[in-house]
């Protein structure tokens, strides 16, 4: 029985590498390794490794592609995992920005040299910073798998370095003359109400299109955030969890936030029988894109420049971050 570096005796099949665990496996006369950074995260990969053998479905490491991998990560590892709106975005990157690349090729076969001519590539090809991070998750996420069940022996994306991270242009909040002009400008606007209670409670873009009415808590006298709303391409709305897990939250229900909801609840001149329905719709009655959200912020920017004003091009997120509060008497109706 073999020890670690500490002389503790190491579970049957397990020894100690200089750089983790190293587990073995034999089945049918012939040997399998699978690696781990602890003994527990090798007994695991072991379980696992095992398992697959044993139901027909392990594939030879000589002839797993990165897509044929990426496919069976995705099915196996992250279906039950991650929420339905990053495994599809998951899913886009990989067939986006991947696959063309790197799907092809044999895991056995990419080296840190292939990762890091992509994120080359990618910088050089005017990606954000962000979405390049991203792709490096991804593979990283599913190479990393593929060393602990044996398929290759190391990770190249380890071995890559991602391009260095560009300042960010500071996000300038909005000052409280600033949040006066604008709503000033925005009193017609059918998206009135939105503003003034994403100002109010710095709710997100997919949170505040999300809001249903049976979100109001009058009783607890406040507003449950427990949803986020999102638009995915070729598949269409569908709702998500919030972002974070503290982004599922109550907000106070001070008496404007209350009074601009039950505005926005009379504002569209049709029959509402479906007391679930979005609250921030469209004139339809479904549910709001958020492309029309800055595509309306910058129409009102436009009327307030055509007055003679100074207004800086401003995004949803901004009304997250004011840096103040507005004035709780300014309650304009936006019927």
């Amino acid at each position: 029985m073999a020890i670690d570096k500490r002389g503790r005796k190491l579970p049957k099949g397990i020894q100690q590498r200089y750089d983790g665990f190293e587990g073995r496996i034999q089945y049918h006369g012939k040997r399998y390794l699978v690696h781990g950074k602890t003994v527990t995260e090798t007994q695991k990969a072991m379980n696992e490794l095992r398992y697959r053998l044993e139901h027909g479905v392990f594939v030879e490491m000589k002839k797993m592609t990165l897509e044929e991998w990426f496919h069976t990560w995705m099915e196996q590892y992250k279906k039950n995992r991650v929420k339905i709106g990053t495994y599809i975005s998951y899913e886009k990157y990989f067939d986006s920005v991947i696959k063309d690349r790197l799907g092809k090729r044999l895991i056995t076969e990419i080296r840190g040299e292939h990762i890091q001519k992509l994120y080359n590539e990618l910088k050089q090809e005017d990606y954000a910073i962000a979405s390049i991070k991203v792709v490096s998750a991804i593979l990283n996420g599913c190479l990393q798998q593929a060393m602990r069940n044996g398929l290759i022996e190391r990770n190249p994306v380890k071995l890559a370095e991602l391009p260095r991270t560009e300042e960010k242009k500071t996000r300038q909040a909005m000052t409280r003359e600033q949040q006066d002009l604008f709503m000033e400008y925005a009193k017609k606007s059918y998206l009135y109400n939105l503003f003034a209670v994403m100002l109010r409670t710095g709710m997100r873009n997919g949170e505040i299109r999300g809001l249903k009415y049976t979100d109001i808590d009058r009783k607890k006298n406040v507003l449950h955030i427990q949803r986020t709303l999102k638009y995915i391409e070729n598949v269409g709305y569908m709702e998500d969890t919030p972002k974070t897990k503290t982004s599922k939250r109550d907000i106070p229900l001070t008496p404007d936030i209350l009074k601009l909801l039950e505005e926005q609840w009379r504002f569209w001149e049709f029959e509402i029988t479906i007391f679930d329905r979005y609250l921030f719709c469209n004139e339809n009655g479904g549910p709001l894109h958020s492309d029309r959200i800055q595509t309306e912020i910058d129409r009102i920017i436009r009327r307030i420049h055509a007055d003679g004003y100074e207004f800086e091009r401003i995004t949803p997120h901004v009304f997250r971050h004011p840096n103040v509060k507005p004035k709780t008497k300014n309650v304009y109706s936006s019927s």
